[in-house]
């Protein structure tokens, strides 16, 4: 009987992983080529969400910016607008208060363990653990009460001006951020116990989506990211900004491997770090005012604006026009909870920013896509976008 010859099929086959994806985190599109299952290239398609934000930032006073900056990485727009503030300040040379200072490190600190829990939760929904994510918002939920406190916003948050703060810490919030500090690391212990050891999720995780520490700081990575990879470097440490010197605190890193599980080990760590300095902020918040005093940068009180004519004019003008910085040009980053976040700023010596750029951390760490996948399995994707902990809106501004 004449034997049958059976053809081998050598071609690949081109996958779109999003933009509608779920578990993309946004509208990322991911071109796959795929041999079999195993992913042989991987290209992020980006724009699908830009929003022109930059430019929309030069027909604006700088104040007007900062609803902005809050919708760069939606999930953490306190520690955004706390950049760009910082950038206009240095454009002003001036330095806000201290108790604003502390009081501001204490937000973002905050608004850094909101942000790792919602990619805590959600990446372990991605990868098949649907508990983690309940956990997680359980404890998101109490920070966001403690910026709607503050501010009267909980997702947009705004909070944070020019010159120091928009108002004191109301009646009532010291005890409740005293209450999540001393109840936070037993409830961290809920995820620690459900996935650290758990053998599926480390399965996921470990061995995926490796990166060197000098490939981590050849793509520009930064944050928990570059941790991960034993990168030690962090900006509250090595360039200390708004008194975080005067905090004690430990820069947790990955391993050498610097894979998935690894900057999971980092991020969790990191929670506790930051519930450690937001304690600190509140054993030691000084007393004194919350903005500089100076009529050019700092709106009046609001009695003075319905009982004085100066401050009417006062509050009218900083309304209508807004802070004058000097011509100039600054660039200013900070630690965000996604790694380094950077504003800069050139300013034609108006009451608007001639040009604003930002740098945001999302977008760098997304280049590396194809180095992190090439070799792996289609579902090993989703674990590295995942770890990636990118919101779209910061990739494409």
């Amino acid at each position: 009987m004449e034997q049958v010859k059976t053809m081998e099929r050598t071609e690949t086959m081109l996958l779109n992983v999003g933009p509608s994806h779920p578990s993309t985190h946004g509208v990322l599109r991911v071109l796959v080529e795929l041999d079999g299952e195993v992913i042989v290239r991987a290209e992020p398609d980006l724009g699908y969400l830009h929003r022109g934000i930059e430019k929309m930032c030069e027909g604006r006073t700088y104040h007007q910016c900062l609803p902005l900056m809050n919708r760069v990485d939606y999930l953490a727009g306190e520690a955004n607008n706390f950049g760009f503030c910082l950038a206009v300040e240095k454009l002003l040379d001036l330095e806000v208060p201290k108790r604003a200072q502390y009081i501001r490190v204490m937000l973002t600190e905050l608004t850094r363990i909101a942000s790792h829990l919602f990619w805590l939760g959600t990446h372990g929904h991605d990868l098949g653990a649907m508990t983690p994510l309940f956990y997680a918002f359980r404890e998101r939920e109490k920070i966001m009460d403690l910026c709607e406190m503050v501010s009267g916003a909980r997702m947009f948050p705004l909070y944070f001006r020019v010159g120091g703060l928009a108002a004191d810490l109301p009646e009532g919030f010291m005890e409740k951020a005293w209450e999540f500090v001393k109840t936070f690391p037993d409830l961290w212990k809920d995820y620690d116990n459900l996935l650290t050891q758990n053998i599926i999720w480390k399965q996921r995780t470990v061995g995926v989506g490796t990166l060197t520490a000098e490939e981590a700081m050849n793509w520009g990575w930064s944050g928990p990211m570059a941790r991960g990879s034993g990168v030690d470097w962090d900006l509250r440490r090595d360039n200390p900004y708004s008194s975080y010197e005067d905090f004690d605190f430990k820069v947790p890193l990955g391993t050498k491997e610097g894979d998935t599980y690894s900057r999971y080990l980092v991020r969790m760590q990191e929670m506790l770090q930051s519930n450690l300095i937001v304690r600190q902020v509140l054993e030691k918040l000084p007393a004194g005012p919350i903005k500089v005093d100076d009529p050019r940068l700092s709106l009046p009180p609001k009695e003075l604006v319905y009982t004085d004519i100066a401050g009417l004019i006062n509050h009218f003008k900083l309304i209508q026009e807004g802070v004058t910085p000097p011509a100039g040009e600054v660039y200013q980053c900070i630690e965000a909870p996604k790694g380094e976040f950077g504003v800069f700023i050139i300013s034609d010596g108006s009451g608007r920013p001639f040009r604003v750029k930002i740098r945001t951390p999302s977008y760098v760490v997304l280049n590396a896509t194809e180095k992190m996948c090439t070799g792996r399995m289609l579902a090993d994707l989703i674990a590295v976008i995942g770890t990636m902990d990118i919101v779209l809106a910061d990739v494409d501004r």
